[in-house]
């Protein structure tokens, strides 16, 4: 059953967001109907429902912080080893679970009667944070199960290597970009607004039973985990293990880390017998069940031939080891990121070292140890780039290296990649090497200068790679741009921090006036929700300096920005949800009817919660999903007639 239900989940949200986002219909309505029936019968006879089910709707909430709480039993760490012997050894004769060691956030979660009570992270293993809200749009956690006494459970909070690099290759800016999953899940876990971290797509993976009920329930861990599925819980995968076995076991593991998406740094092995275990008792830092596995990191010896630095659009150059090819975990490698000048120092390295490399969680490749430690690496006073000064600075007890030319190309590259990116002024067609050509032939010093590279068109059309057809495809996309939105604007400034959504964000704030976005204060800009101190102090300083703020008014002067007005007099819709569904008669689509609930300060979502307003549907009598919803939480289904009388005053209809 339970995966016959998250089969229809998965059916009905690509439907409705193929509906909703896409304007298309992939399934007819009756079938989403039927398919909705189904699960919430399902649903019924369980007694599970999964916090991405269409049949509820988690309403999302801000927190202005989080609050601590004590752990009923404190969570331990584990005593660790790398040595495949020790773990056969450590077995005694006692069989034992073997599982991944997840890279995430350890998570204990808590339910009463069957609902969601309460998740709140390890912290330092007594007192963590409470996080309830934001584990409520976790992909892939119950919020109702079919066991009714108090549930305690611990698992890992993670971010899939595919969905980690999905949400860096949206930033543009290298310096901005998620280090590694597991801090992006750490951010995306403890937000204090939960909208922000259902779009990164966490998942839970349950790896302990702390309690169910009052009673002893289960001898074994395996029956523990089998009783957890039954629940609806995705739990850590796991093997059974004895001495003769675990050793092919933990090499199985190893064939699969590489290609294993959820982060991982080690394995777990854990006594069966539940009973055994506890009397083991603990030590003062570790319990003595469990043992935790690292990987035996695969060490090769080479020599380090060069350091490069690569500059970037901030100005931070990073360095990147550059060593004699080896072979590690089964395929080449020759480079590997040193991160900042303080690595390099503590490394002490000097062209021709011997260096040992390994690759992290067998994944990422990382110098181990400098052998020779000559510290006879220059650290350039010049930008490889632009023969510009550099200078070290220290941010967040690191020492970095910067080039603090403001004319260097390589920050000019980086910078109109950005203004002509898809979500800045999606300009069709110019590349980093397109930049680079007209950067180089002094084509482009501004932004503006893109929307007059007529200037240069016979130069243009004579260049390697283009042509007369390649040149008026470039015109035609530059001209298309030319139409645009505030938003788009705000987040071409490379502004640092400030992405996509804090653009729009902005601009919804401030109205879409440019003039009271610019010359915000500090404090304003620090009261706004989501904004915050580090990204006010950005704003401020960028439209502080005259030149910046001479750019954005150039800018706009090459624009025809989409007016975008809001009028909050009517307070019938001022502030208020509405849900829109089916065909219309008197408005040429959704997208219309929805901008002008926009333009009135109301919003349209996707889903009928108990805060909306009302069910806008010309059917009120079918028996869709959202009628049945709206009717389930008593909001209003009014007709497009009963919005345009009721709401804006409307009579006539066209």
């Amino acid at each position: 059953m339970n995966n016959r239900m998250r089969e229809l989940i998965n059916i009905l949200n690509e439907a409705s967001k193929a509906y909703y986002a896409e304007d298309r219909e992939i399934i007819s309505n009756y079938e989403y109907d039927a398919l909705y029936d189904e699960l919430v019968q399902l649903e019924a006879q369980t007694g599970i429902t999964m916090s991405d089910s269409p049949t509820i709707n988690v309403g999302y909430e801000s927190v202005d912080e989080l609050p601590k709480e004590q752990h009923e039993s404190p969570m331990l760490s584990l005593g660790k080893t790398k040595d495949r012997e020790e773990l056969r050894s450590w077995l005694n004769g006692h069989s034992a679970l073997l599982s991944w060691k997840l890279d995430g956030l350890t998570i204990v979660l808590t339910y009463q009667n069957g609902v969601l009570d309460k998740a709140v992270t390890r912290g330092n293993g007594e007192v963590g944070e409470v996080i309830t809200g934001n584990a409520k749009v976790f992909k892939n956690i119950p919020h109702t199960i079919s066991f009714k006494e108090k549930l305690v459970i611990r698992g890992e909070a993670v971010i899939k290597y595919s969905d980690f690099e999905k949400i860096n290759a949206e930033i543009e800016d290298v310096d901005s970009k998620y280090k590694n999953p597991r801090n992006l899940c750490s951010g995306s876990v403890r937000q204090l607004n939960n909208e922000v971290t259902a779009g990164r797509n966490v998942f839970f993976f349950a790896f302990n039973l702390v309690k169910a009920g009052d009673t002893e329930r289960f001898k074994t861990r395996t029956e523990q985990l089998e009783f957890l599925k039954t629940q609806g819980f995705d739990v850590v995968e796991y093997h059974e293990v004895k001495e003769e076995t675990i050793l092919a076991e933990i090499e199985s593991y190893a064939s699969k880390i590489a290609d294993y998406d959820v982060p991982s740094d080690g394995l777990v092995l854990t006594y069966n017998d539940i009973e055994y275990g506890r009397s083991l008792g603990r030590t003062a830092k570790f319990p003595r069940d469990a043992i935790a596995f690292k990987w035996q990191d695969e060490l090769k010896e080479t020599k380090l031939i060069q350091v490069e630095w690569s500059p970037s659009r901030t100005g931070l150059i990073n360095p990147v080891a550059i060593f004699e090819p080896i072979e590690l975990e089964g395929t080449t490698v020759s480079r590997a990121s040193v991160h900042n000048i303080s690595i390099v120092r503590d490394l002490m390295l000097g062209i021709g070292d011997k260096i040992t490399v390994y690759k992290a969680n067998m994944i990422i490749p990382q110098i181990a140890e400098n052998l020779t430690r000559s510290d006879n690496l220059v650290i350039p006073d010049t930008c490889p780039c632009c023969g510009g000064k550099t200078e070290i600075r220290r941010i967040s007890e690191a020492e970095s290296l910067y080039c603090i030319n403001d004319e260097c190309p390589a920050k000019k590259v980086k910078a109109f990649a950005l203004f002509v990116s898809r979500d800045a002024m999606n300009i069709d067609g110019v590349s980093e090497s397109t930049l680079e050509k007209f950067l180089g032939a002094g084509y482009l010093h501004s932004f503006t200068d893109i929307y007059h590279l007529d200037r240069f068109e016979e130069q243009i059309v004579g260049m390697d790679g283009f042509g007369r057809k390649s040149y008026e495809n470039l015109l035609e996309s530059i001209d298309k741009s030319r139409v645009s939105t505030l938003p788009r604007v705000i987040y071409s400034l490379g502004i640092p921090g400030i992405g996509v959504a804090n653009a729009k964000m902005l601009c919804r704030y401030y109205d879409y006036d440019s003039e009271q976005l610019i010359n915000a204060s500090f404090e304003e800009l620090n009261e706004i929700e989501g904004i915050g101190e580090v990204l006010a102090k950005a704003i401020c300083e960028y439209f502080a300096v005259d030149t910046n703020r001479q750019l954005f008014c150039d800018i706009m002067n090459e624009l025809e920005l989409e007016e975008v007005k809001v009028d909050r007099s009517n307070d019938k819709v001022n502030g208020k949800s509405f849900v829109i569904t089916g065909s219309l008669n008197t408005y040429s689509g959704r997208d219309e009817l929805k901008a002008l609930i926009e333009s009135l300060g109301g919003k349209v979502t996707g889903s009928v919660t108990g805060k909306t307003e009302a069910l806008i549907n010309n059917d009120i009598t079918s028996n869709s999903s959202k009628n049945k919803k709206a009717k389930e939480l008593g909001v209003m289904i009014i007709s497009e007639e009963d919005f345009n009388r009721e709401y804006i005053g409307k009579e006539e209809t066209r």
